[in-house]
Formats: structure tokens, sequence, C-alpha cells
């Protein structure tokens, strides 16, 4: 990990782009899964899944950058990231427009309403994240579906 509790790439200018691909990128795969299910694990209030949704971007920008070295399988994988990716922007959103409600209005009770609304929309986007994560996206082996996949199908892009 790096200073910042990120993981650091290492990346070895001496081998080639899909050998930095099959060592690196499993362990970013890895990474992600881990810091979902320890968020997961303390029953986290919606506005506590943003900084999931941010790994998760920088989990498929770093696929994206190695599309030329996987085949259809990592189109598959970018799709499945991002569902959850789709998800965990409807729990912010909703977050977001629940503190919007409370900056911009002054209290009243449509005020407390939209903000009950909001809340609970939040919450029930935040247990359909954790259904789907915990039924789809971490089900049993998927983990190994991907890291094995990203360990071993990396081959040297085509040259045009």
């Amino acid at each position: 990990m790096g200073r910042d509790g990120k993981l650091a790439v290492q990346w070895d200018d001496s081998t080639g782009v899909a050998a930095n691909a099959r060592s690196e990128l499993p362990k970013l795969a890895q990474a992600f899964f881990e810091q979902v299910r320890q968020v997961l694990a303390g029953n986290p209030r919606p506005a506590r899944l943003h900084p999931l949704r941010v790994s998760g971007k920088r989990l498929r920008y770093s696929l994206d950058l190695f599309r030329p070295c996987y085949g259809p399988g990592l189109e598959e994988r970018i799709d499945a990231l991002r569902r959850v990716q789709d998800l965990l922007g409807q729990v912010n959103d909703s977050v977001a427009s629940l503190t919007l409600i409370r900056k911009s209005m002054r209290p009243s009770r449509l005020r407390t309403r939209l903000e009950r609304f909001a809340g609970r929309r939040a919450a029930e986007q935040a247990r359909s994240f954790r259904q789907h994560w915990q039924g789809e996206f971490d089900a049993p082996g998927r983990e190994e579906w991907w890291t094995g996949f990203l360990a071993r199908e990396a081959h040297a892009p085509e040259r045009k």
C-alpha cells in the first residue's frame, strides 16, 4: 500500500506490458474485493459507500488501460464492475440529494418529508448494492474468476 492507503502498483520496466498486467491487475482486483468486504462488514450508512465507488472507478480505469492485452473475458468483467459502479452511483445521488435538501431548505414539514424520502431511498439503494455485491459480484468463486483471469490471460498487444 502507498502512503495514501491505496495499493501501489509495482511496474517492472524489465518485463513487457502483458507480464506487468498479469502481475499487478490481480492485486488491484483483490484489493477492491477486500475493501468492499471490509466496508460492508461494518454495516455502513449509505454516505460511507462513496469511497467504494471511487475505488471501483480506479480499478475500471486501470482495466481499460490494458484492454489490448486481454480478450473478451475482460469486457465481461468490466461490465460487471460497471454494474457495481452504477448501483453505488445511485446511492451517492440519493445521499447528495439529501445533503442538498438540508443545505438549501429551511426547516419545515416539506423539508422533513423530503429528508425522509431521500434517506429511505438511499438506504434502499444501499441494500440493493449489498444484495448485488453479495449475491452476484462477490458470490463464491467470483474473486478467483477475476484474479485468475487477470493473472493468466494477458498477452502482448498486437502492434499496428
